[in-house]
């Protein structure tokens, strides 16, 4: 859908024409380039300048490097999106380690996002809220959540603030859909490719920044929080958590970014058959003769990052980052990380070969693979066990009268938290507590050796439940049952570049659905990285679905064109 905000004025005049034609000898003092504008942006200059010597030099250096970005967003929302991801994951460590630093300063630049898509779309009298897939989806959802804070626990403290989380991501979803797709078919195609390759690489890059974090944090800086400690590795390795300041939701972010880097490189070396222009799909000669014919209404498939860096510098750039992100992932030691990503490995592998078949055939052939490494002890003892251990989370069961000790506390601790959603469910079985009022509900539904909440029932699908009831439930797994279907179509029919971000895609949603049987991953400002990711697959969706009609139109148009009498074939 589009609103189109048309020219309704009786002139054709600029509006700063029309001012300074009113305003008569006024009009040039009051102009962008004249004195009093001047002055005022020297005023200005010089009163940031002398706050600025009040400040230490760090502090100082920040500020600029804020109010850049800040005029960069202005200029192009893009880079506001970018700052906006980037640092939202400092939250819990500005938070922790700098509290003289806004931990949400993050959250401003979303803002200012918006409020700079919305003012560019206002002013050019065009603004457009595109008619995208999942778009209804994420509604219903939001509006099952809506209901649910209907009769909230707790509306302010809770309430509100998780119901913002969920409209971030409506908002993120549609901004990225816009500033990717093209105002006409064929048209601004350069930017869209330039937006994508940006977008892409910010959203890698980032993942590697905090890759960086977790390696200082695993080893190199030589101490950590005691119960991060790895003991079977000694006492100087630790848990890599980068500026979430908990292992788990980390790993879980670096799990969906490393799922998007691999895609991103499958992407790169299946696009040597990408054509700038027209079908992908047929022969170079039939391709050549449709365009001789008739010129191809469709629009350029874009190109993968390498096609436009070159492709082995590129190339070998993906692959570190790949590493990176795989090592990150690793230093986490977090379990629920390592199923879901063994999870997403194999569904993406099953979408990897155009045929079905042949990708559950390289599924077996990568677990066969496994068991040999672990039947020959390739695989070390320590990340044997941690890994052996997983059926003590996934098991369910009335914890009230179960003993605790050392070695079942955290198992059971988690249980606990589970059993009390349900009793939330229960009470609450349509609309449940509210969204976001696991926490100050728990009081009321806790076991008697757990008074303590944890923020959240460690499984997102009981937590939903429990603060949406039945109806939110409903519409959440609907939500994302929209997302698998329609990312697996998109690994089906997208070429090149864009099949590789769908099957990142689909790897990414998959380690989220099944890292979220063990945790909540929409802590920390993730949920703007997850709402630029379904942006990007929205992207793909229309494009690929643009592609399939403009090819079924060129072929009829090239069945009724007769060819030239003086047309050879070679």
């Amino acid at each position: 859908m589009h609103f189109l905000l048309g020219n309704t004025g009786r002139s054709m005049a600029p509006n700063g024409m029309n001012l300074r034609r009113n305003l008569g000898g006024l009009g040039h003092l009051l102009a962008w380039n004249g004195p009093v504008v001047t002055l005022l942006g020297l005023a200005l200059a010089l009163s940031a300048g002398l706050l600025l010597i009040q400040l230490p030099p760090l502090d100082g250096v920040l500020v600029v490097l804020l109010v850049i970005v800040g005029v960069a967003t202005l200029v192009e929302p893009m880079a506001g999106l970018v700052a906006a991801f980037f640092l939202g994951l400092l939250r819990a460590y500005l938070r922790t380690e700098v509290p003289q630093v806004p931990a949400q300063i993050g959250q401003l630049f979303v803002a200012l996002t918006v409020a700079a898509w919305l003012a560019r779309g206002l002013a050019r009298r065009n603004l457009r809220v595109p008619h995208a897939p999942l778009f209804l989806p994420l509604l219903v959802f939001f509006g099952a959540a809506l209901i649910s804070l209907w009769d909230a626990v707790d509306l302010s403290g809770y309430g509100v603030p998780e119901l913002v989380k969920w409209a971030q991501i409506l908002l993120v979803f549609l901004f990225v859909i816009h500033i990717l797709t093209p105002s006409q078919a064929g048209m601004e195609t350069r930017p869209t490719y330039r937006r994508l390759t940006w977008l892409l690489g910010a959203l890698l890059v980032t993942g590697v920044f905090q890759a960086s974090v977790g390696a200082w944090q695993f080893a190199l800086r030589g101490d950590g929080p005691d119960h991060f400690a790895i003991l079977s590795f000694g006492d100087r390795f630790y848990r890599a958590y980068g500026t979430f300041e908990q292992p788990n939701p980390y790993a879980g972010y670096v799990g969906m970014t490393l799922s998007l880097a691999i895609g991103v490189l499958i992407g790169t070396v299946g696009d040597r058959e990408t054509w700038r222009h027209g079908d992908t799909d047929t022969p170079r000669r039939r391709d050549r003769e449709t365009r001789m014919y008739t010129p191809s209404p469709c629009p350029p498939v874009p190109l993968s990052p390498c096609r436009l860096a070159g492709l082995t510098l590129c190339s070998l750039a993906l692959v570190a980052v790949v590493i990176a992100l795989g090592a990150a992932l690793a230093m986490s030691w977090s379990r629920g990380a390592w199923l879901g990503f063994g999870v997403a490995m194999a569904v993406m592998a099953v979408a990897l070969p155009r045929q079905a078949r042949r990708g559950l055939l390289l599924v077996a052939v990568l677990v066969a693979g496994g068991l040999s490494l672990y039947a020959t002890g390739l695989v070390p003892p320590s990340v044997t066990a941690r890994l052996t251990g997983f059926t003590e989370y996934v098991r369910f069961e009335d914890v009230r009268g179960v003993g605790i000790n050392d070695a079942n506390y955290a198992v059971i601790e988690r249980l606990a938290h589970w059993q009390a959603a349900l009793e939330m469910f229960r009470h609450d079985l349509w609309t449940g507590v509210g969204l976001g009022c696991y926490e100050p509900a728990y009081a009321d539904f806790a076991l008697i050796n757990w008074p303590i909440a944890l923020g959240h029932a460690h499984n997102v699908y009981l937590n939903v439940a429990a603060e949406t009831g039945l109806i939110g439930l409903i519409a959440y797994l609907l939500l994302w049952g929209a997302v698998f279907w329609q990312t697996w179509r998109a690994t089906r029919r997208a070429r090149g570049l864009l099949r590789g971000v769908a099957i990142g895609l689909l790897g990414a949603w998959t380690h989220l659905s099944v890292h979220h049987l063990l945790d909540n991953l929409y802590v920390n400002n993730v949920h703007l990285h997850i709402g630029v990711m379904l942006g990007l697959l929205a992207f793909v969706v229309q494009w690929t679905a643009n592609q399939q009609i403009c090819k079924s139109a060129n072929r009829q148009v090239c069945k009724s064109t007769s060819r030239p009498s003086g047309y050879l074939t070679t």
